[in-house]
């Protein structure tokens, strides 16, 4: 089923009492990165921190009076349950959520405040979303998908008419692009609807995971496919497939799409900390990592995006609920990713002064020792020496070449241990998927 532009607009006046108009605001530093006007839409400010309220709420006030009183199921292991749980708290509608076993604490306890019967099953979102129908038939409950329930595609499409609106307000002209972050693709079918409206000569560009490509692997076979998605930062986009209804409205709407790695979601992230002064998800600032990449002379982050520098390109922030047991990992991983964090391996004198001839050398050139371990048992076979590993925080890429030269001057013989290849290959456990 294909959503309309006329379902989007029903959307918004329905849901326009419960829903935040977030703003829509030019990010200076990104621009100047980039060479584009990029503008972040800032729905990480939603009350339960995603996108995922709107399509909540317009699915809960299309319900009728008998299905209201029954109640609402939802598999999901983050933001759509939370969105499911306050907006049904706000109308009195009973809401259950299943939740994988994998799912943060921090999430389930937070949807049981809101009001929700907070169940747990299973190791996986199938899992979950097995129950849930289980329960769809045991007790007569309204099953709401995350993605791909038309009602909930139709209120995320209300970003999109926001998108437009605000752009439009502040520059009198129409974006040139809409960067989006894709999952299970309920988002960019609303937006790629109410933009190409709106806006037909707007690109819309989707963007996902290297580890969790299901729209181009929909797009490559003609339909939507079940992958085996792998673990990433970006963990509310790591869904085993693309829904068939968002598929179906966003697949001829979309006119690029590209892929970014994990070092590039992680230095996003850390880059949002910094110039905006907000928490963004990995999800949330894939668009971000999309346009960073794009704009690096690195070859490794260079991506499949078209050229937008001088064009004016929006970003939706499309969530902020980044577990905070996982934040400090990910900004490690964003500052290794930028060149700030370094590790490597040298050996040293195993005498009085060995270790203070190489820490000299290091604050020389400016630089700090995160973290310094000697390693005895398996050094060299000369047991005057010894192997110590460093973690050394630094300005950026610049000054670890400053660094690596001024050591190697002095004798040192530099060992790298991780790298950007070692780096893409680390497995991360992110938790539970913002789904």
């Amino acid at each position: 089923m294909r959503i309309s532009y006329d379902d989007i607009t029903a959307a918004r006046d329905r849901i326009r009492d419960g829903i935040i108009r977030t703003p829509c605001m030019l990010s200076e530093p990104i621009s100047e990165i980039t060479g584009a006007d990029v503008y972040v839409k800032m729905d990480n400010l939603q009350r339960t921190g995603s996108f995922k309220e709107r399509g909540a709420r317009n699915a809960l006030l299309l319900l009728d009076e008998q299905q209201r009183r029954n109640g609402v199921v939802a598999a999901s292991a983050g933001n759509h349950a939370l969105g499911m749980a306050h907006h049904g708290k706000q109308l009195g509608i009973p809401v259950t959520v299943v939740m994988p076993r994998f799912a943060p604490l921090v999430k389930r306890s937070a949807c049981a405040q809101l009001g929700a019967t907070v169940l747990t099953h299973g190791d996986t979102f199938r899992d979950a979303y097995g129950k849930a129908q289980e329960l769809v038939k045991e007790r007569g409950l309204v099953y709401v998908h995350g993605y791909d329930d038309p009602a909930v595609i139709a209120g995320q499409g209300t970003m999109g008419i926001e998108i437009v609106e605000q752009i439009r307000e502040q520059t009198g002209r129409d974006p040139d692009a809409v960067v989006v972050p894709i999952g299970g693709a309920g988002l960019i079918a609303g937006i790629a609807v109410a933009v190409k409206e709106l806006a037909p000569k707007t690109q819309i560009i989707g963007v996902e995971p290297e580890r969790a490509a299901t729209f181009h692997a929909a797009r490559e076979a003609g339909h939507p496919v079940d992958l085996d998605v792998g673990k990433t930062i970006a963990d509310g986009l790591a869904t085993p497939n693309v829904g068939a209804n968002a598929f179906e409205t966003a697949n001829p709407l979309v006119d690029e799409l590209t892929l970014v790695d994990e070092s590039s979601i992680s230095l996003a992230v850390l880059r949002l900390l910094e110039y905006e002064k907000s928490v963004v998800e990995g999800a949330g600032a894939a668009g971000v990592a999309a346009m960073l990449a794009k704009a690096s002379p690195d070859p490794l982050l260079g991506g499949a995006m078209p050229d937008l520098r001088g064009k004016t390109v929006v970003l939706p922030l499309c969530g902020g609920n980044i577990d905070p047991a996982m934040i400090s990992r990910v900004i490690e991983r964003g500052l290794a990713a930028d060149g700030r964090l370094t590790r490597f391996v040298t050996t040293i004198s195993d005498r009085p002064g060995g270790l203070a001839r190489l820490t000299a050398t290091i604050a020389r050139i400016g630089a700090s020792v995160k973290e310094i371990s000697h390693d005895r048992a398996f050094a060299t076979s000369d047991l005057a020496s010894v192997d110590v590993r460093c973690i050394i925080e630094t300005a950026g890429a610049e000054q670890v070449q400053e660094l690596f030269a001024a050591l190697e001057a002095e004798g040192f013989e530099i060992r790298l241990e991780h790298g950007r290849a070692q780096l893409e290959n680390d497995e991360m456990n992110t938790g539970a998927a913002a789904r």
